[in-house]
């Protein structure tokens, strides 16, 4: 990759104030959208041509975030064309970003924005580059990222950071609702298209080379428009009812709304603003907010306590007795554990890059609990699976399910599939439509099938052990072995 030289003129940075060199790049990472996009504002408010720049570092994805390349395409050839209507060309490196963005140098007369992303190795990152630009003497800035508010605004009184949601969701909504009205950012057109880049990539080279992502076209659109569509969809037809629909999987209860906050296809604070102007908001608008809390709770957590990403962040989990099973894994992970409701999630995590999020906690809890295999295994599959993928939440939730984490489920509470199956999918519609070789199973044992009469079985041509597996272990006595190796911690 080569740069080719400008010839404008550029001038220094003064405090709190950027002139400018008349081209800029925009640094895209979890930033494709035009609204509410801080950096790409700047960029076109304040340069005469610009061009948006995606560095695409393998080492970040490969075996990692399989699924996420294909949403990272999709997502790649969406904003190429929204932001050509700007006059604003996209080019795609491969690379590491200190490579690529070192060899920007003062000769280049180019200045280079971007939005933050808050995950400590992100951080640090960042603070590499700008110590490489500040060398080379290259204008940058960057700009607050997709959040409500920056983790270390968040503190107790006596600024510590907060270990428990409740205190810190409170403290952040109260911070949040006194800063001042968000800014208009606009995005100005460009007089023409310009390349900066040599060498660039297509975005097609992204894709796994395995074509398993080809069924996700089935049930994603991915664009920043049709984030706002989910979004109105949530805001019209969800929100009312979403603190108790969100608990049953076989309805569209969920906003689904995640993937698009993760790549940046909306930002959060537009979908606080458009929440806050629903004029009756009862439980379903309480409960939704709290969603927004928690994804800011985990990134705070994860960069005041950076060992939450290295492990347990109650360290007398560190001797718990974990449980080495591939068989086991790998049965979890292709659904085939003979727990109905478990095997649905799992189904449906591989077959649309997306997990419901009770059934996320039930097949989280009979990983860690009912099989006893570390939460870090589950980690990384939902880590390699999961459009949504986002390295705070994903460890949050798997150490709050495992009872290793801060203002964590204790351990001890241990979901019975059966009951979760009973409970919120009674008829089975769920387990049916993912698991559909129990398609004959009468709902009154959709979530224990091992119980039909043998000749039963026969008749509806659905034999336990055959057309559908026994349960490779047993509640009760998983629930006892977890609860004991839970008591062996006390005596270490």
């Amino acid at each position: 990759m080569q740069m080719l030289n400008f010839t404008n003129n550029c001038y220094l940075k003064e405090e709190n104030k950027i002139h400018m060199t008349k081209n800029a790049i925009f640094w895209i990472r979890e930033d494709f959208r035009i609204e509410h996009n801080p950096a790409l504002s700047f960029a076109s408010q304040n340069h005469d041509n610009v061009i948006g720049l995606f560095i695409y570092n393998k080492v970040d994805f490969d075996k990692k975030r399989e699924a996420q390349k294909w949403w990272l395409y999709k997502s790649l050839i969406e904003f190429k064309s929204v932001l050509s209507k700007y006059k604003i060309n996209l080019q795609i490196l491969m690379g590491d970003e200190l490579v690529v963005l070192s060899k920007i140098k003062k000769k280049d007369n180019v200045s280079v924005y971007w939005n933050k992303i808050y995950e400590p190795d992100v951080i640090a990152k960042g603070k590499k580059i700008r110590d490489i630009f500040l060398k080379n003497e290259v204008e940058f800035k960057y700009f607050k990222g997709n959040i409500l508010n920056e983790f270390q605004e968040i503190t107790k009184n006596d600024g510590t950071p907060f270990k428990v949601f409740s205190p810190f969701w409170r403290n952040a909504e109260q911070k949040y609702i006194s800063l001042p009205p968000s800014k208009n950012y606009i995005v100005k057109k460009k007089t023409k298209l310009i390349s900066i880049f040599k060498n660039c990539s297509d975005p097609k080279d992204i894709l796994p080379k395995k074509n398993w992502y080809n069924k996700f076209e089935k049930y994603w659109k991915v664009s920043e428009n049709d984030s706002k569509k989910v979004l109105n969809d949530l805001i019209e037809k969800k929100i009312k009812d979403y603190g108790t629909a969100r608990d049953y999987p076989s309805i569209e209860g969920t906003s689904k709304i995640s993937p698009y906050i993760k790549h940046g296809q909306i930002h959060v604070s537009t979908i606080w603003q458009k929440c806050n102007q629903i004029k009756s908001k009862g439980i379903g608008y309480r409960k939704y907010i709290n969603e927004l809390g928690w994804r800011e709770f985990s990134h705070s957590l994860i960069n005041y306590f950076p060992e939450f990403l290295r492990g347990n962040y109650r360290k007398e989990f560190d001797k718990f007795p974990w449980v080495k099973n591939e068989k086991f894994l790998k049965a979890w992970k292709s659904g085939m554990t003979g727990y109905p409701i478990v095997d649905a999630g799992m189904r449906e995590l591989y077959e649309t890059g997306w997990m419901h999020n009770r059934i996320r906690m039930v097949v989280g809890s009979f990983l860690v609990k009912h099989l006893r295999i570390n939460w870090t295994e589950g980690e990384k599959h939902f880590r390699n699976c999961l459009l949504d993928f986002n390295k705070a939440n994903n460890i949050a939730q798997w150490q709050w399910v495992a009872g290793c984490g801060a203002d964590a489920a204790p351990y001890f509470r241990i979901f019975n599939p059966i009951l979760q199956g009973e409970k919120f999918d009674k008829d089975g519609a769920y387990v049916k439509k993912w698991v559909p070789e129990l398609g004959k199973v009468p709902s009154k044992f959709i979530h224990k099938p091992w119980e039909m009469d043998k000749k039963y079985q026969e008749v509806i041509d659905t034999v336990i052990g055959r057309d559908y597996p026994l349960p490779i272990v047993i509640h009760e006595k998983a629930r006892a072995s977890a609860l004991e190796a839970f008591q062996s911690l006390k005596k270490n």
